[in-house]
């Protein structure tokens, strides 16, 4: 039996209106999509805002155990360059000739804007040194309307032969003030680039904008963490020391007997 070819232009047509029924429906059911979106990104403003109140609110109250804890850690030598040093990260953003300079490092102190979403600042004061006159390095970061953030630092006061800004080598009476092997990559740059205006390199920039975050979020927050990091490796180092010198010494005995 043959098939009735005319209709097949029938059977076109209804599958080109159930499409058509099909895409209708997706498009509406898109649109519904949207608009519950909508309302959830609404939502997740007003959290943040709420989170951004709480969080100035609990900043007050920190403030007061802050300052207490800063009084507690002027009585422990080298509190700060132990702790910077001791973290996971920091140390490797620090040439040689940095680690010299951090050694100096007597406070490290983190500070939001009173309006939290306005901004915040980082400062390093250091004691007497050899490197710069000032006492205190100070980097703000302050964020504007439109999502982009504002930077502005302490220009270094340098010594005369001391600076390191950008990684560059500098002499003093022919000798080289700076770590060996100094070149132009990034990475044998000195971490006092950081205060430094010229900050062309967009990688640089972001690797500067991770550093404050470490030093707000992680280092800043709980700095005895890393304190006591050194101090329990250098007990690993002693009682390591004293287990090997008394398994030598068990090893003599056995061999006497």
């Amino acid at each position: 039996m043959v098939a009735d070819k005319g209709k097949k232009p029938k059977i076109a047509e209804k599958t080109a209106e159930e499409a058509e029924q099909i895409g209708s429906e997706l498009l509406q059911s898109i649109e519904k999509m949207q608009e519950v979106q909508d309302e959830l990104e609404k939502i997740n403003e007003e959290a943040s805002d709420k989170v951004l109140e709480v969080e100035q609110k609990y900043n007050e109250i920190r403030k007061p155990m802050y300052d207490k804890r800063n009084k507690i850690i002027k009585s422990i030598p080298d509190f700060w360059p132990t702790a910077f040093l001791s973290h996971p990260v920091l140390p490797d953003l620090l040439t040689e000739e940095d680690q010299k300079i951090f050694k100096h490092l007597t406070s490290l102190e983190v500070e939001d804007f009173k309006d939290v979403k306005l901004g915040y600042s980082i400062s390093f004061n250091f004691g007497p040194n050899p490197y710069f006159e000032d006492t205190k390095l100070i980097k703000t970061f302050t964020f504007l309307d439109e999502g982009t953030t504002k930077v502005t630092a302490t220009q270094i006061k340098w010594k005369e032969g001391m600076g390191v800004p950008n990684g560059v080598c500098h002499e003093k009476k022919g000798n080289k003030r700076c770590h060996d092997n100094c070149d132009d990559d990034h990475e044998n740059e000195s971490f006092f680039s950081w205060f430094s205006g010229n900050q062309e390199n967009e990688e640089v920039v972001e690797l500067h904008d991770e550093v404050a975050e470490i030093i707000r979020e992680d280092l800043w927050t709980n700095p005895l963490t890393y304190f006591n990091n050194d101090a329990d490796e250098e007990e690993f180092e002693e009682n390591g020391t004293d287990d090997s010198e008394d398994d030598e010494e068990d090893q003599e005995d056995d061999e006497g007997n």
